[in-house]
């Protein structure tokens, strides 16, 4: 039996998603039929990702939104309802991470943005979005998550252990909301070319000790993670929930 992913007439929530994988994830999104909001903090960079897929001819629509921010989660849930009435999927891609270093050399106020924006932000626009959510027949949520929240990564061990967290999240909310017919499901990552991960595909000793320990002898693109987002909140995962989608070339293998 053949199958063909068709997400027509739904609605998809993506934080961050004006740039890599949160654009990647937003275009498939919309090709496969979804009418997409996309938010980011920057009014340039919600402008700039809105007319990129309007000019492909997808249903897209740009939102402004501090994630960290309480009144704008709010609001940002408020204005999906407003523009389309409804709520299916909420992709949680927006992310943080201020530093570089050791755990000990961590100021408290980065600590503190990026449990904020990794594991607060996420939790609270899924408690958001629940209502919305539990009356579709496709509730989604879908947490991007890193394979640093499986194995610390060396001088990102504040933002491995957000994404730790973001893991448990995902699986105690999958626990939890499976009963209002809610899935939830993570991809994690490994090394993506984007603009949030430059300072490390753009170091040639570290990409190439990535590639060595890579099975598929590559670091990855937005389109690849797109693409696997797009699978899992279709109902070509219908009976997926509470998983870690791994998608790193094989490197934590």
């Amino acid at each position: 039996m053949s199958f063909t992913i068709d997400i027509a007439d739904q609605v998809a929530l993506v934080t961050g998603g004006t740039r890599g994988i949160g654009l990647a994830i937003a275009e498939q999104l919309a090709i496969a039929g979804a009418k997409v909001v996309v938010a980011s903090r920057r009014i340039e960079t919600v402008r700039e990702a809105e007319k990129t897929l309007k000019d492909k001819g997808l249903n897209v629509t740009g939102q402004i939104c501090n994630v960290g921010d309480t009144d704008d989660r709010k609001r940002l849930v408020d204005e999906v309802i407003k523009l389309h009435g409804q709520l299916d999927i909420l992709v949680n891609n927006a992310a943080a991470n201020p530093v570089f270093g050791n755990v000990e050399d961590t100021e408290p106020w980065a600590f503190a943005k990026i449990m904020s924006i990794n594991v607060e932000a996420p939790f609270e626009l899924a408690k958001l979005a629940l209502p919305y959510l539990k009356t579709s027949s496709h509730g989604n949520v879908l947490n991007i998550s890193s394979i640093g929240g499986l194995t610390p990564e060396p001088k990102l061990g504040i933002y491995s252990m957000s994404k730790a967290a973001l893991n448990s999240l995902t699986k105690v909310l999958a626990k939890e909301w499976g009963k209002h017919g809610v899935r939830v499901n993570a991809v994690c990552p490994g090394l993506i070319q984007t603009d949030f991960s430059e300072a490390l595909w753009s170091n040639d000793k570290l990409v190439q000790h990535m590639t060595q320990a890579t099975p598929l002898g590559r670091i990855g693109q937005p389109s690849e993670i797109g693409q696997l987002s797009l699978a899992i909140v279709s109902g070509a995962a219908g009976y997926c929930t509470g998983h870690l989608f791994t998608a790193d070339g094989g490197y934590t293998i």
